[in-house]
């Protein structure tokens, strides 16, 4: 039976936009009906050409979403320009969504975290990374739970997760999130290492949907080009 697949991506800045195309390209082929809305309240700008694949300035999710709808024009693209937080995660994220989160913020992962935990059914892709290295963690959650999750959601997995430092993007003021994006700048990441979480994250999707999936969080470093999942066996 033909069926609806909800995609939601949350941030196309240096993973997102390297993890959206070939995702959308693989779900082009399926024969459900796909939606993707990609969500991101931030704009491409020239200084982000260095580690980002776009084609014209302006607010990430809308350009992304006029690149793809060309592309791939069987699929359903929708944009929201806006960030995720408290005020509207429960309308951007519902039972049934796969979810990819493609952020660099503790709090933004842990509101999305909090919402994925309230649904039924829901499978939650998170990836991150620092310079050369970084991981994919992954919560499906069926069924309500029924005391049968694959796996643990990042608030119990993650103490910096359950009680971010850091503040929302969409709770600063303008000036607020200048300041926060000048001192990112003094936190660089590497093309190459948004790549591979960006592969690992499509790695960990094809798992889950073949039913492979018996890990809750992979993670890599591209010097030693070593990968291992965890829990190192199933659960």
């Amino acid at each position: 039976m033909k069926k609806t697949r909800k995609i939601k991506v949350i941030g196309a800045g240096g993973i997102g936009s390297y993890f959206i195309e070939p995702m959308a390209r693989y779900l082009s082929h399926s024969e459900d009906d796909v939606e993707i809305t990609i969500i991101d309240s931030d704009a491409y700008e020239d200084r982000n050409r260095e580690r980002q694949c776009f084609s014209e300035l302006g607010n990430k999710a809308e350009v992304t979403v006029r690149e793809l709808q060309t592309k791939f024009p069987k699929i359903h693209f929708k944009a929201k320009p806006e960030y995720i937080s408290k005020s509207n995660v429960i309308s951007s994220i519902r039972d049934g969504d796969e979810v990819f989160l493609c952020v660099d913020n503790h709090n933004t992962r842990k509101t999305v975290s909090l919402r994925c935990e309230e649904l039924d059914n829901v499978a939650l892709f998170s990836g991150g990374n620092e310079y050369t290295d970084g991981d994919v963690n992954v919560y499906i959650r069926k069924n309500g739970g029924d005391g049968k999750e694959f796996n643990r959601p990042m608030t119990v997995l993650f103490p910096k997760i359950a009680e971010p430092e850091d503040i929302n993007p969409g709770d600063l003021t303008e000036e607020e999130r200048q300041g926060c994006e000048q001192e990112a700048q003094t936190n660089p990441q590497l093309l190459f290492t948004n790549l591979a979480i960006a592969s690992a994250m499509c790695n960990c999707y094809y798992a889950y949907e073949q039913g492979k999936l018996n890990f809750e969080r992979v993670c890599l470093d591209i010097l030693t080009q070593c990968s291992r999942t965890k829990p190192e066996k199933g659960f």
